[in-house]
């Protein structure tokens, strides 16, 4: 009786060698990647706070329309021109008493 050795089929181990490493990689890409997990957490984090920032800027928008509105020909606050004018001048009533 012959025994024939057989050896181990190279073709079959190489095929699922590189069938590792394409699933390797693109596991990898789909973790890593441009877009992948990590990328996408971190945008969502940066949204956050670009929608926080957008927040806060639109009040202070709010809030300058409101002063210019309040200071314009047609809408005229005298409190608030009164307290824009003694700010800038440095001036005071005769009757009113400083604190620095």
């Amino acid at each position: 009786m012959t025994h024939t050795r057989t050896r181990p089929a190279l073709g079959g181990l190489m095929f699922f060698a590189g069938a590792f490493c394409v699933g390797a990689y693109f596991l990898f890409a789909a973790v890593q990647g441009d877009y992948g997990v990590f990328r996408r957490a971190e945008i969502v984090v940066e949204t956050r706070q670009l929608t926080a920032e957008l927040a806060e800027l639109q009040r202070e928008v709010a809030r300058m329309e409101n002063l210019t509105r309040r200071l314009s020909d047609t809408y005229l606050d005298l409190d608030l021109l009164d307290e824009r004018t003694r700010d800038m001048l440095g001036m005071v009533r005769a009757n009113e008493i400083v604190v620095r």
